[in-house]
């Protein structure tokens, strides 16, 4: 049975994997948008959003904290300074994953992952309604 298997292995060792996701977590805080495979963007989701959750408060303690998971201080400044605060008001759900097609040279699903903009975070479905 697979209770509490939390995360796929996608074929690679631990240590590939652990660096694999610290480099695609550093890269979608860079860029705010990547492109990869699809089972990797899945896998992901689950790295990085614990990570934006984390940077909604800013103290010393849970900056160590990332800091210790991805290893890079401009990926945490920006997390702390940009993204965290952007996303305050919101319980979940930073990432979004967007299906591209397959590479040409593998057939690959690839997928377009990025961190929602602050418009798209602080809308409230309540706010748009029109009360008459």
């Amino acid at each position: 049975m697979r209770h509490l298997h939390g995360l796929k292995k996608l074929n690679r060792t631990s240590s590939h994997r652990i660096a694999m996701f610290r480099n695609l977590a550093n890269s979608l805080i860079k860029h705010e948008s990547i492109t990869t495979t699809l089972p990797k963007a899945k896998a992901l989701r689950k790295v990085i959003e614990p990570l934006i959750t984390i940077s909604k408060v800013s103290t010393v303690s849970n900056k160590r904290l990332v800091f210790s998971r991805l290893r890079d201080r401009f990926s945490v400044q920006k997390l702390f300074d940009t993204i965290g605060p952007r996303h305050v008001n919101r319980p979940g759900g930073y990432t979004r994953i967007l299906k591209k097609g397959y590479r040409s040279g593998d057939c690959a699903p690839l997928a377009f992952m990025q961190i929602l903009s602050e418009e798209k975070a602080s809308q409230d479905p309540k706010e748009t309604k029109s009360t008459k």
